[in-house]
């Protein structure tokens, strides 16, 4: 059973959003997501950012606990 994404976003917030950003990353993982908020399933999510659905999977858990900032690369602390 996949995790389901948080309520208090939807698809079209997610894509203002991706248009908004200048991190090329986060705008590709804020469109990934929108396509599971359209009702797309996980594996067409993977195809669109590219990635493996076990990286879906991250991202949504991301997603779920921080918002869109969970979805911008952090620098490694050291």
């Amino acid at each position: 059973m996949p995790i389901p994404l948080r309520s208090d976003f939807n698809a079209s917030e997610l894509r203002a959003l991706a248009r908004k950003t200048k991190d090329g990353p986060q705008a590709r993982r804020l469109l990934a997501l929108a396509a599971i908020y359209d009702g797309g399933t996980r594996t067409a999510a993977a195809r669109i950012g590219g990635v493996t659905l076990q990286i879906v999977r991250d991202w949504v858990v991301k997603f779920n606990a921080q918002g869109p900032e969970g979805l911008i690369d952090r620098k490694p602390a050291g």
